[in-house]
């Protein structure tokens, strides 16, 4: 393909490109669980939980989900329920649902083992362009491109690339870069050269260039323009909205949980019951009347809340108002909806927030 945009490239002197990174690289890799083997399933999780993640964030759960699912198999045949609650805290539960529908299908189609070939890896749930180029190029050897937001910083830097990388159509012209960069010898090391070198040097502000192992590679930096790339336009205004959210208990202890639906934002996750407020009324009023309605329980609030808690998502954030009320238990006829003992809250696996609801509520019975 001919990119207009990639003309530096040929400037690049892409054999000491190659063995300057990748020496780097191997004298400074960070020492990160996924990289202990090249096991092509254990990549592929580590893939899928570090994007929108960080790494940090990543190693316990990493080491905890390989633990309980240390196979294809294992998370083939494992309940929903048991992997969300092991994934509970990292967001964006689709990837997790994803992941297991597609180890599914690896399971039953493959013979349990990860395909080795682009056509085959892409064709699984959730296996993306990125996704795919990291398995088969990490595990497998295969020179396929992996390209993320942090290539495409590091690339849109090296060959002074003023595409915009927020437009889905200018990944292409990072990945022909990237395939034309990148070592057949060692596609694997190259690979996570990039990722590793966005991650430690490469920074989105305040890059180290003096520290940089390709510096005298870089269009950007021999031209002073660093700071101004990867041109990426901001994303349009977050929504806000106002929930209200109750934790009611019996004087027994059992708590008032319920399920969200199968599709769409924090699917299957469970949460406390929750109303979006009008902004016009009392919080508390309208919280006892959505509980009459939806429910057909009188519940009497405590008259204040007891927590504001606040809730990012990339393109909303949730403001919640929590109050704690206790009842007389009744039955329950909301569908996926249930009364369950305190000490079992922690079974079920709750989305970020509603953790943080739950914790303010144990306070407040305390107190």
């Amino acid at each position: 393909m001919n990119f207009p945009s990639l003309k530096s490239l040929q400037d690049v002197n892409i054999e000491q490109f190659q063995h300057d990174l990748i020496s780097w690289y191997q004298e400074e890799k960070r020492d990160l669980p996924w990289r202990k083997d090249q096991d092509p399933y254990k990549v592929w999780v580590s893939e899928i939980m570090l994007q929108q993640t960080r790494v940090d964030t990543v190693i316990p759960y990493f080491n905890n989900f390989v633990d309980k699912f240390p196979t294809i198999e294992a998370l083939a045949d494992a309940e929903e329920e048991a992997v969300l609650k092991a994934w509970e805290g990292l967001g964006y539960y689709s990837r997790v649902r994803n992941l297991q529908t597609a180890v599914r299908e690896v399971k039953d189609q493959y013979g349990g083992k990860v395909p080795d070939t682009k056509e085959e890896i892409s064709s699984l749930k959730g296996v993306g362009p990125y996704t795919s180029g990291a398995i088969l190029s990490i595990a497998y050897g295969v020179p396929e491109p992996a390209v993320d937001g942090n290539v495409m910083r590091v690339i849109s830097r090296i060959l002074s690339i003023w595409e915009d990388i927020a437009k889905a159509s200018s990944r292409k012209i990072f990945e022909e870069a990237v395939r034309q960069l990148i070592s057949k010898e060692d596609p694997s090391s190259f690979n996570q050269a990039l990722m590793e070198l966005g991650a430690l040097i490469c920074t989105p502000t305040s890059p180290s260039c003096l520290l940089c192992p390709v510096r005298d590679h870089c269009h950007a930096f021999h031209e002073g323009v660093q700071q101004e790339l990867p041109v990426k336009t901001k994303k349009k205004n977050m929504r806000h909205v106002h929930l209200g959210a109750a934790v009611i208990a019996t004087d027994e202890g059992d708590v008032l949980i319920q399920k969200r639906p199968e599709s769409g934002l924090l699917a299957n996750l469970w949460e406390f019951p929750n109303v979006e407020l009008s902004g016009a009324g009392n919080p508390k009023m309208e919280l006892e009347l959505f509980f009459r309605k939806e429910y057909g329980l009188d519940v009497e609030l405590q008259a204040e809340s007891i927590a504001k808690i606040q809730h990012v998502f990339s393109h909303l954030t949730w403001d919640i108002d929590v109050y704690y009320g206790k009842i007389k238990k009744s039955p329950v006829t909301k569908e996926k909806s249930q009364w369950v003992k305190k000490g079992e809250v922690e079974h079920f696996a709750f989305s970020v927030s509603h953790q943080k609801i739950w914790q303010r509520a144990q306070e407040e019975a305390k107190s």
